[in-house]
């Protein structure tokens, strides 16, 4: 191959990149994005609402120290696992705002990254099963009770309850996902749809 075919070779690369987002799709995917992360601040504000809520309820509750200890410990564990997670969001959170949109290939890199999102949405409500169980054998033991439990009856109370929070934070966490950010995603994977045509 002599210098000019291997010119030729490289233009013709230089000449296929991946082809810009006209400025009227950029416009429809930016509102779906600014809603989604419009939902991001929302769900972020009221998650630190809720632990500012939970730990001055928990000091100003008459309950013994034992009780209120186990029960800061648990919120304080509950909140290194939801640092974690929205650590993961907030990375996600500063792509979608980030102006080199402008290419097929990064929109749909980050519906690729919205998609992996969803997963760690769904699993970041069933990592509190685990404190749910916690939550329930504290206040088992904790709460003072003219007559104690049986051991039967214990058991009854732990297994349907781990059962009936690990389904219903599953269809809490899908439902919310849909709502605040499912049917944004769909708006980017039809237009996605429509600039492969």
């Amino acid at each position: 191959m002599n210098i000019d075919e291997l010119k030729n070779a490289w233009n013709d690369d230089v000449s296929q990149e991946t082809p810009e987002i006209s400025m009227e799709h950029k416009n429809k995917i930016n509102l779906p994005l600014e809603k989604m992360r419009k939902n991001m601040r929302m769900e972020f504000w009221s998650t630190v609402g809720i632990f500012v809520f939970a730990f001055a309820l928990i000091s100003l509750c008459e309950a013994p120290f034992k009780f209120k200890f186990y029960i800061d410990i648990l919120l304080i564990s509950m909140g290194f696992v939801t640092f974690f997670f929205f650590s993961k969001f907030f990375k996600l959170y500063k792509e979608m705002g980030s102006p080199v949109l402008k290419t097929y290939d990064a929109l749909k890199d980050l519906l690729q990254q919205l998609n992996l999102n969803k997963q760690y949405y769904l699993s970041f409500y069933l990592s509190f099963v685990p404190f749910l169980v916690c939550e329930l054998i504290i206040v088992i033991e904790c709460i003072p009770r003219r007559e104690p439990l049986s051991d039967m009856r214990i058991a009854t109370t732990l297994i349907s309850s781990v059962l009936i929070g690990l389904f219903g934070l599953y269809l809490i966490g899908n439902f919310w996902f849909k709502h605040f950010y499912g049917k944004h995603i769909a708006k980017i994977e039809n237009l996605l749809k429509d600039l492969e045509k």
